[in-house]
């Protein structure tokens, strides 16, 4: 069925009338300052559609760069877990010797040997990581003795000395690498990549023997 309007009833007041005798004279002011709205018939209204541009993740460069950065990180992690790794399985397969009797007390011995465990690091010249020439660097430099971060330059700052008068604690080089002669035919040094360092049995060849201090 068509809806159909309610009739007015006569005894009411309309909507749209107002008995302004009623009102007082500082409503009727209000009223009469009251801005008025007038609307044409024929008005129209107009909504303006904003276009909407869609980017695949593919081509969105911010996106793509946070993708980016989360896999650099986590390559990151990855890889610092690998070396963690690699170095905790160096340092249980290392072969280590016992440290020499002639060798106890030793104070260039008693430095060395904190650092048993530390992997080895092309480059590295503190605890977190050494190289040969960094161990040595470290060790000696505890006791006042600076040597350059140099395998090749640390024999100039010593006396070398007959292997037959070695001693704990002297330098013991061969031509691209150093370490710390501990007695008997032990060493302790940074080995090579892989290794940790630790007491070893001397396997450089002919090794020069240098007395620093």
């Amino acid at each position: 069925m068509a809806a159909q309007a309610a009739p007015v009833e006569s005894g009411h007041a309309k909507m749209n009338s107002v008995d302004l005798n009623a009102l007082t004279s500082q409503a009727r002011e209000a009223l009469a300052n009251a801005p008025v709205v007038t609307v044409a018939p024929d008005a129209e209204l107009t909504v303006e559609k904003a276009a909407v541009s869609v980017v695949s993740a593919a081509e969105n460069e911010d996106y793509q760069a946070e993708l980016a950065a989360a896999e650099a990180e986590k390559a990151a992690e990855e890889a610092a877990a690998e070396a963690a790794e690699a170095a905790e399985a160096a340092a249980a397969t290392a072969t280590s010797v016992d440290v020499p009797a002639s060798a106890i007390g030793n104070s260039v011995i008693s430095i060395a040997s904190r650092y048993v465990g530390v992997p080895y690091v092309s480059g590295g010249g503190s605890p977190s990581g050494f190289d040969c020439s960094g161990f040595t660097s470290y060790v000696y430099g505890q006791l006042g003795i600076n040597l350059p971060h140099s395998s090749g330059a640390q024999p100039g700052y010593g006396t070398q000395v007959p292997a037959s008068e070695a001693q704990p604690g002297d330098l013991m080089w061969t031509p691209g690498h150093v370490s710390i002669y501990a007695g008997g035919n032990t060493m302790i040094d940074a080995s090579k990549p892989g290794t940790v360092v630790d007491f070893r049995t001397i396997w450089q060849s002919n090794p020069t023997f240098i007395r620093m201090g």
